[in-house]
């Protein structure tokens, strides 16, 4: 309902003019006119949404179109609550720092695509030295332990060089616990003992957990203490020395 002007009388909202004093009046299309809200404003949820999504582009460049969809949608339905809804700068800045992650995209993909690769091969070294650095502790170890108990020679198993309380032939407190289980910086060891009381010879092979990823090449050492290598498998007795 509206009211003339002139003489104060209530019209619907889509009389053009007053039928009793005749002064035109501003008509509001049947069916559209959206009275403002009086209540409470309440945050929209969509905006403060799109606004986290914006600000997590350092993150996950992915959620900047996340941002960008939320802040539309947020923008529109807060011109459609007729003040119901309040956020729209929180909308708005989720939508410029969405458009900002998707234009910075493809620059951090391309770094991405750079430095992965680097990192997997700069990990892939790191694992192979310290598999290098294992065989070596195995075979002081090994020494030792044939030194300590000469009635059985080289240890029969690898955790015979490890620990579980006071030192013994069955474990000599030689090597740290993780190497003696068998896998460390993502390599296997595989001791295998002559069978023989009292043993004099053994041998350890030591490869990848995961080809291409946790290392490249295989190691292979015995109760001579060289180490030989392989690129691509397992080595062997037969591989050439590591220099």
């Amino acid at each position: 309902m509206k009211q003339c002007p002139n003489c104060q009388t209530n019209l619907a909202d889509y009389v053009p003019s007053c039928p009793h004093c005749g002064v035109n009046l501003a008509v509001a299309p049947p069916g559209l006119a959206q009275q403002a809200w009086s209540g409470p404003q309440e945050k929209s949820g969509k905006a403060t949404a799109s606004l986290v999504c914006g600000i997590l582009l350092c993150l996950s460049p992915f959620s900047s179109a996340a941002a960008v969809i939320l802040g539309h949608l947020a923008l529109s339905e807060i011109k459609k609550s007729a003040g119901r809804l309040a956020g729209q700068g929180m909308a708005v800045a989720g939508l410029v720092l969405g458009y900002i992650g998707l234009a910075l995209l493809p620059f951090i993909l391309i770094i991405a695509a750079i430095a992965i690769p680097n990192l997997l091969r700069s990990r892939m070294a790191a694992n192979e030295a310290s598999a290098v650095g294992s065989l070596r502790t195995i075979n002081t170890a090994a020494i030792t332990y044939s030194s300590t108990y000469p009635s059985l020679g080289y240890p029969a198993k690898l955790r015979n060089l490890g620990s579980s309380g006071a030192a013994s032939s069955s474990s000599a407190d030689l090597v740290d616990s993780v190497l003696a289980a068998g896998t460390k910086s993502g390599y296997a060891f595989v001791f295998t003992g002559d069978g023989k009381i009292p043993s004099t010879g053994y041998s350890i092979v030591a490869t990848p957990v995961s080809q291409g990823t946790s290392g490249q090449r295989g190691f292979f050492t015995d109760q001579t203490g060289v180490i030989r290598v392989s690129a691509n498998g397992a080595a062997d007795a037969n591989s050439e020395p590591l220099l």
